[in-house]
This record gives C-alpha cells, sequence and structure tokens, in this order.
C-alpha cells in the first residue's frame, strides 16, 4: 500500500469511528446504544487481543499503539500477518466470515482501543451505509497488500526483502524523535517477516550496518540510506 493510501485509510476510518460523526450519522437510540455497549480497554505489551481459534465476540478499534497479527504455521513457526496501528480496525473478518479467529492479536507495545461486540458491529454495517462503504475500501485495501505479499515472497530476494520490510515497516509505523523505527522487533521476527533462516536475518543486518544503510541499538533499527535501500528492494514508494 502506498503511503498515501494507507493514510487516507487511517482517515476514513478515524472519522467514520467519530463520536462527533457517528452521532450525526446514527438515530439517537442507536448512539446512545453505541455508548453503553462500547468499551474502552488496555492491553500490555505481550499480552492477547484475542488468539487464533477464539470465537470472535468483538471488534477492536486501536486508538494507541502497535499490534501485531500473527499465526503459528508448521512445526509451530510464528508467521506474521501484518502490524496494526492508531486508527485501524481488527477482528472482524472472522466475524464476516462465521468462524474463529484465524490468527492472534499481540500487543507490540501498551495498546489502548475500542472494543465493539461483534452482534453491534454488524448492526452498524447493516444500518450504516458510510461504515459499510469503508469498510468495503479497507477490505479491498488490505486484499491488495496480500497480493503484494505473495510477490514479495515469490520473486524478491532476501536482501531485497529485508530492505523493502525495513521501508516498510517505517512508512507504516513511523519513526521516534531520534529516527529509529517504531517497533521493537526481535532477529526471529525480521527473519519471520522476510520468509528466511534467523542467522540469515542476523547476517543481512550486519551487512546492512557495515554498508551505512542501517544503524541499530539494540532491537531498534534507523535507516541512514533510504535512497539506496528503495533501489536495492526495487521498491515503489
Amino acid at each position: 500500500m502506498s503511503q498515501e493510501k494507507q493514510m487516507m485509510l487511517e482517515k476514513l476510518i478515524r472519522d467514520v469511528f467519530s463520536a462527533e460523526e457517528l452521532q450525526k450519522r446514527l438515530s439517537a437510540e442507536d448512539f446512545k446504544k453505541y455508548q453503553h455497549t462500547t468499551e474502552n480497554v488496555k492491553y500490555r505489551k505481550g499480552e492477547m487481543l484475542f488468539d487464533e481459534q477464539e470465537l470472535p465476540q468483538n471488534v477492536y478499534l486501536i486508538k494507541k499503539g502497535t499490534a501485531k497479527l500473527a499465526k503459528q504455521g508448521s512445526y509451530g513457526k510464528e508467521q506474521i500477518l501484518r502490524f496494526i496501528k492508531e486508527d485501524d480496525l481488527i477482528g472482524y473478518r472472522s466475524i464476516l466470515c462465521g468462524e474463529n479467529f484465524q490468527a492472534r492479536a499481540e500487543a507490540m507495545t501498551d495498546i489502548e482501543a475500542v472494543k465493539i461486540p461483534a452482534e453491534f458491529f454488524m448492526y452498524l454495517l447493516e444500518n450504516d451505509g458510510k461504515l459499510s462503504f469503508v469498510m468495503l475500501q479497507k477490505t479491498a485495501f488490505e486484499l491488495g497488500e496480500s497480493a503484494n505479499t505473495v510477490t514479495f515472497l515469490a520473486q524478491k530476494t532476501v536482501r531485497e526483502r529485508l530492505a523493502e520490510i525495513l521501508l516498510l515497516l517505517e512508512q507504516k509505523l513511523g519513526t521516534d524523535p531520534e529516527g529509529f523505527i517504531n517497533i521493537s522487533l526481535t532477529r526471529e521476527e525480521i527473519a519471520n517477516l522476510i520468509g528466511t533462516a534467523t542467522e540469515s536475518a542476523i547476517r543481512l543486518i550486519s551487512e546492512f550496518k557495515q554498508d551505512k544503510l542501517i544503524e541499530t541499538e539494540g532491537r531498534a533499527i534507523k535507516i541512514l540510506n533510504h535512497d539506496k535501500l528503495i533501489k536495492l528492494g526495487h521498491v515503489i514508494i
């Protein structure tokens, strides 16, 4: 997803769930029900918002923090599907499909979220045309991202994939005041993202540091040369 599309989607979700907009679109009774049925919740880093094979009971609107959506693959190896940040919504796909969660959502930082009961979320989709349209756009964007991921894993070298994933993480999650990407990932998690062994990821990160492409401080990573990474990863930003 391009940065412009990502920002547009975040704004759409932020606007469609704002109290002011909801009050305009919903009846007084439905707006009151929304206020009474939704719940502001907090999760500490490492806690689960939901787990694989759980029966979906809520949709989660992330207001602050970052989470990862991951699935346990063969031999118990984790596969990170995507990261979720502020103004993103998770948990809705399984509700729409009428199936248990096919992945787990884990807090990567402390999280603040709005928990929307599944039954009321479905009621809103049926009765709020603007929300339904935004969710349709969100689903279409995520299908596009999934298609890009297939190409990413199938056609690029591991070195190209590392370059691209660092750029995408910075684009999606932003940086701290010192320029480090706003997420702390283990080398195993990075290896998981680019589809390689942990040892290969460690070696590539070391090579990127030697080539002055990145800087590391513990788990934190800062991109030093965006142009070279873009060229190396054949990335369109």
